[in-house]
């Protein structure tokens, strides 16, 4: 299957890499002023992506970078913290991760967008080596928004590396 000369052949549906994760927040991961630890938040969207990676090429992956982390709003001691993560988008070894957190009150079902990150991440063989990835077929008008966004934060990673 071809959209717009991208062939779709041997692509995985982006739906395959979906995750979600939702964890409370309890005092010890929390700071004096009771908001998550940035280091804590940062390590549930590594998790998260990596999963998320694996899912989509069934292989172990390292990360490679991540964009500009930028914390939005704090989730506080008895938030819970939502984290929503997808492939947007692969190339031949590597693939770009989206990931969302939100906190929720579990008090009051408000929810709000905390961060945003998208995180690199490597296929590797059973030597460490880099190893190829099945494209991504976007379904949804998100995932297609994404892919396509994609493709200009790859150009800019590649920029920022020379």
């Amino acid at each position: 299957m071809t959209e717009k000369g991208i062939d779709f052949t041997n692509a995985n549906p982006t739906r395959q890499s979906r995750t979600f994760l939702t964890d409370l927040v309890f005092p010890p991961d929390t700071n004096h002023h009771n908001t998550i630890f940035g280091g804590k938040v940062m390590a549930y969207v590594d998790k998260i992506a990596c999963i998320s990676a694996m899912r989509h090429c069934r292989k172990p992956v390292v990360t490679a970078s991540s964009d500009s982390f930028d914390f939005l709003a704090p989730i506080k001691t008895g938030d819970a913290i939502n984290l929503k993560a997808f492939v947007t988008c692969a190339h031949r070894t590597s693939m770009e991760v989206f990931v969302k957190v939100e906190r929720e009150n579990l008090l009051t079902g408000e929810k709000q967008l905390t961060a945003r990150a998208f995180l690199t991440m490597i296929a590797i063989d059973e030597d460490g080596k880099p190893t190829p990835v099945p494209q991504v077929f976007p379904e949804t008008e998100e995932e297609k928004l994404q892919f396509v966004q994609a493709q200009a934060r790859y150009i800019e990673r590649k920029n920022k590396r020379k």
